[in-house]
């Protein structure tokens, strides 16, 4: 049964949605599991990386899958009009191009998973579309699939433990190779002398919010009778530092650090 233009774009922009949806959110399934970056709030974490999973996938079914459903469609009625399995197959073939390209064995098979599904979902739409049948539950299921899936993996998730003043001083020096390095690692000072300077290096936690801290780095340096101050200073909540404050003169000695 040939269906009009309409119906096509509106079936095949479906399929590619479902698709998206369903092939994007088992492969995001496997990261939470099987990664232990992803210990606390699983469903949060769930729904970023499916947002980028479903931007790469879509686009490529979007761009590439579709036009070559397309022309397997044509091929089909004209060749093999009853052969659903064998255009399905066909389209798991071409789905082995983009791991080809980037010779890389993982992404041919996912490929071909992916366009598999496609097809099925294709072939499934074009049925119901053509006995007349409704495809809303196919635009709800990915929806009740997202919601849920985000429900199940924060009900499961652990509670995170309390962001703390520490945590806070770790999180603000976290990869700083540089003035950062010689100050306390918790809230306190330390003296000592440098190149004929007496320095002292002070590390403190101001609580601005809940969880939200500013993480002051202080240093005081004197020679004879020249003495001066420079500070940095960081606004810290869980996963995130920017900078705050910086003032002062550091003192000569650092340029041979």
């Amino acid at each position: 049964m040939e269906q009009g233009i309409e119906n096509v774009i509106s079936r095949k922009l479906l399929t590619t949605f479902v698709a998206t949806i369903t092939f994007s959110g088992l492969m995001v399934y496997g990261m939470v599991f099987n990664y232990d970056g992803f210990e606390y709030n699983k469903g949060h974490s769930f729904l970023g990386w499916l947002w980028v999973y479903c931007i790469y996938v879509g686009v490529v079914i979007l761009l590439y899958g579709n036009i070559v459903s397309l022309i397997l469609d044509a091929v089909q009625r004209k060749w093999f009009l009853k052969k659903d399995w064998l255009t399905i197959l066909i389209l798991g073939v071409f789905g082995l191009a983009n791991g080809l390209f980037f010779q890389e064995k993982a992404l041919m098979w996912l490929g071909m998973l992916v366009a598999i599904l496609y097809g099925v979902i294709d072939k499934w739409l074009y049925k119901r579309q053509s006995k007349g049948k409704s495809l809303k539950m196919f635009v709800l299921m990915p929806i009740a699939f997202i919601f849920l899936s985000w429900l199940f993996l924060q009900w499961i998730s652990p509670p995170q433990p309390p962001f703390t003043k520490e945590d806070a001083i770790t999180t603000a020096s976290a990869g700083m190779e540089n003035l950062i390095y010689y100050f306390p690692k918790e809230v306190g000072s330390l003296e000592e002398t440098i190149d004929g300077y007496n320095v002292v290096r002070e590390t403190s936690v101001k609580v601005i919010g809940n969880e939200k801290y500013i993480v002051t780095f202080k240093e005081n340096w004197q020679i004879g009778n020249s003495k001066n101050t420079w500070l940095i200073s960081y606004t810290v909540e869980r996963n995130t530092s920017t900078l705050y404050a910086y003032e002062g003169v550091e003192p000569s000695y650092y340029k041979y650090k």
